[in-house]
């Protein structure tokens, strides 16, 4: 063994357990133990795959309330987050891919050109790529594991999973309850660790690496899967905008900036990091949220709406970003207060683009604000971001808030809601620019897992093909002619009559039906005549 981890409690701090780290034996006999189960779950095909592995429904619903306790106790999360953040996304998910997995895994036939492919038969197919390594961050240690874990499952893959070494009790959750599905022996493998080892998951060469979490680090296991190289996912940082414009239902936007900036305490990928509000409703916007943000309530009580900062070191990222913002002439509701690990939300305005809460991923409680003078303006700042994850437009005029959401340079958007277009099982989510590439989710997600084999079949009895050997002068000309019949200027009548010599070269290739299809154009050109 390479050592222990030892797992504490969020809530209060108590050491939970000691969970052995995975020496590079320990991983190399997970990856082989993954792909001897592989071989065996791509012979079973996907709609009895998203059968079985959609069962962890019942297995979930039936250990609800000791999951959420788990969770809890890893993230610090409040109970109602704990359900909605985490099990509610993973549960639709399952049900999506019970009902259309099959259909967005089929064999899809490829209408072939009549002239060019006579007696052929085209189609494209997905196969699984293998072993996929799932790596996932801490914020979402459930449902950022188990989302791209079962669209392996389901697109016929096995799975090594390595999660932050800040989770490992829901990793064991996680073992437990894939345990109680029909799945081969060793499908679902776990690596226990932290950055070194999951470097070394990478090294242990999987088909295919989906990595969720920052830029540097998504940075760091692209460059290391580059060097086998291993196709990658990933699913990175985001710096989210909400653009709210006077015409819109303010009370609604307020609400649910809050809710996107400040569940989760902010330690969300897709909160709302930027708020950008037009000038005419601005002061009024800000006053809102101020009062509204003072009526919160933070902590694990009876009707605590703000949980615990999952990972102290995150703290001081927070910190500078509030410090900068003050110092560079922001105002704010208040104070940057830590009790224990409970960070207070602060709303804070009149900010700018030179503060580093406008620029890099805070994630923690803090909602920047800044007014746009008209929509292209607001288009402007909001795609002034390296970033590119989710967006959501709010006005009343819904045809200018899609067309504004069109403008955006995101992956994802919603108009006058928030956060929840990411729990739509049915849309395939990821990012774009340093927001990550790759989709995951629908069935978009679900073919990502998987990589195009493309075939053709050919029923001809010629002899040879006349694009064969032995070449020729008259052979050429034959050739240039039928290319000029199918793409050459002029109507289908006149291309047909300058080539007609050459194309009666073509009878035999045209197979037996081909006469009747000369006979059917020539009849379509004397009824329809250009």
């Amino acid at each position: 063994m390479s050592g222990f981890i030892t797992a504490y409690s969020v809530l209060d701090g108590q050491a939970q357990q000691n969970y052995p780290i995975s020496s590079l034996a320990d991983i190399e006999a997970a990856m082989n133990a993954a792909r001897q189960a592989a071989l065996v779950w791509a012979q079973i095909d996907a709609k009895q795959r998203s059968q079985r592995v959609a069962r962890l429904i019942a297995v979930m619903m039936a250990e609800l309330d000791d999951i959420i306790a788990v969770l809890m106790a890893a993230t610090g999360k409040v109970k109602t987050e704990a359900l909605l953040g985490e099990v509610y996304p993973v549960l639709e998910l399952l049900r999506y891919y019970q009902r259309h997995a099959a259909a967005s895994l089929a064999p899809c036939p490829v209408h072939t050109a009549p002239l060019a492919f006579p007696q052929a038969q085209a189609v494209y197919e997905r196969r699984p790529y293998g072993v996929v390594a799932v790596i996932s961050p801490w914020n979402f240690p459930l449902q950022l594991t188990l989302a791209p874990l079962v669209t392996a499952l389901v697109s016929g893959n096995a799975c090594v999973f390595k999660m932050s070494e800040l989770s490992l009790p829901v990793g064991a959750l996680l073992m437990r309850l894939l345990g109680q599905l029909d799945l081969p022996d060793g499908l679902v493998q776990q690596v226990i660790g932290a950055a070194s080892e999951g470097m070394a998951l990478v090294d242990a060469r999987p088909d295919l690496v989906f990595f969720t979490g920052s830029v540097a680090a998504g940075r760091a296991v692209m460059a290391r899967a580059a060097q086998h190289p291993i196709p990658v996912l990933l699913e990175l940082g985001g710096k989210d905008a909400m653009l709210v414009f006077a015409d819109a239902d303010l009370e609604r936007a307020a609400n649910a900036a809050l809710y996107g900036a400040f569940s989760n305490s902010g330690q969300v990928c897709v909160a709302v990091e930027r708020c950008y509000v037009e000038a005419a409703c601005y002061a009024d916007f800000v006053a809102r949220l101020v009062a509204a943000t003072a009526q919160l309530n933070v902590g694990h009580g009876p009707v605590g709406d703000l949980g615990a900062v999952t990972s102290l070191a995150q703290v001081a990222i927070i910190e500078a970003h509030y410090n900068d913002a003050i110092a560079k002439g922001a105002k704010a509701s208040g104070p940057l207060r830590l009790q224990g690990r409970y960070l207070h939300p602060v709303v804070l305005w009149d900010v700018n683009h030179t503060m580093l809460l406008m620029q890099a991923e805070t994630f923690g409680p803090l909602l920047p604000i800044m007014a746009f003078s008209d929509g292209q303006e607001a288009v402007r700042l909001a795609n002034a971001s390296d970033y590119g994850l989710n967006a959501s437009v709010w006005s009343r005029d819904i045809n200018k808030a899609e067309r504004i959401a069109r403008q955006l340079q995101v992956g994802n958007w919603a108009v006058n809601d928030v956060i929840k277009n990411i729990g739509h099982a049915g849309l395939p989510f990821g990012g774009v620019k340093n927001s990550g590439f790759g989709r995951y989710h629908g069935s978009e997600g679900l073919r990502q897992f998987t990589y195009t084999v493309a075939g053709l079949t050919s029923h001809s009895r010629l002899p040879k093909e006349p694009n064969w050997f032995p070449y020729s002068d008259k052979g050429y000309l034959d050739m240039r002619g039928f290319v000029d019949m199918l793409f050459g200027a002029g109507s289908l009548k006149q291309r047909l009559f300058r080539n007609w010599a050459a194309l009666q070269a073509f009878r035999g290739y045209a197979s037996l039906n081909m006469a009747q299809h000369w006979r059917n154009g020539w009849i379509f050109i004397r009824r329809y005549p250009r």
